[in-house]
């Protein structure tokens, strides 16, 4: 905590004086209005982000959005909230690597801001993972039924894979890992070659450590430049690929 504390006491310090602009080494497309990734109004309310985990999800898919969007509360105004959650009971759920998370919430998709998906057991129908969260149901099906204005549903890696059995990718822009790039496609998805894909209230990133960039991404689009960039300087990670922007 203490060494967290440094960091952003020095990096707030600095943050000032670099200029707001596009995230370090990412390119992207305009938006209609030429506008995107701009400071966005000032909102009072709560940024809320909500990141689901299951047994079998990767563990960086989840842990690096997780640090990014916890770590721009050190960067804006707003209070940000980030929590995992789970569409079964609250428990410690075993991610693809062994590792055990405690997740105290349970799915309440009307209380967030961005839903984030992870990927896990791509490669691995018979165990835990995206196949076994398919076969079951519920996360797809809670996906669907989540949509409403305001929210928006993001995927790291091959949780665009559940995305796209929830219907939510079918006729969109999207991207998962380049090993399930194909599959996406034929469930429908119009496949992008880009770290971050982002169609509006649909955000879909590539593989593993692309969650570095959905977060970077996120917080610069709802929070501002400043804060994106804040935060690469506390992380000391440089966001990189192509962002592509409807």
């Amino acid at each position: 905590m203490e060494r967290r504390d440094f960091l952003r006491r020095t990096t707030a310090a600095g943050v000032g004086a670099v200029a707001a602009g596009t995230l370090a080494g990412t390119a992207q497309a305009d938006g209609p209005s030429g506008t995107a990734g701009e400071a966005p109004a000032a909102d009072d309310g709560p940024f809320r982000v909500h990141i689901v985990v299951f047994d079998g999800a990767e563990e960086l898919d989840f842990v690096a959005p997780y640090e990014v969007f916890s770590g721009a509360k050190w960067f804006t105004s707003r209070t940000v909230e980030v929590r995992y959650v789970t569409t079964g009971r609250p428990r410690l759920v075993q991610g693809h690597y062994g590792s055990l998370t405690r997740v105290d919430h349970r799915w309440q998709p009307e209380a967030a801001d961005i839903i984030v998906v992870p990927g896990g057991g791509y490669t691995h129908r018979d165990g835990p993972g995206i196949w076994a969260e398919m076969e079951a149901g519920v996360l797809p099906r809670a996906l669907a039924e989540a949509s409403r204005p305001g929210l928006t549903i993001a995927s790291v890696c091959t949780g665009a894979i559940v995305l796209s059995a929830a219907g939510l990718t079918q006729g969109r822009p999207c991207t998962t890992h380049h090993g399930a790039a194909a599959y996406l496609e034929e469930q429908g998805g119009i496949l992008k070659n880009a770290r971050v894909v982002d169609d509006g209230d649909l955000v879909t990133a590539g593989g593993i450590t692309s969650g570095l960039e959905l977060g970077l991404w996120l917080v610069r689009r709802e929070l501002g430049a400043d804060a994106a960039l804040g935060l690469e300087d506390m992380l000391e990670y440089q966001a990189r690929g192509t962002v592509w922007v409807a």
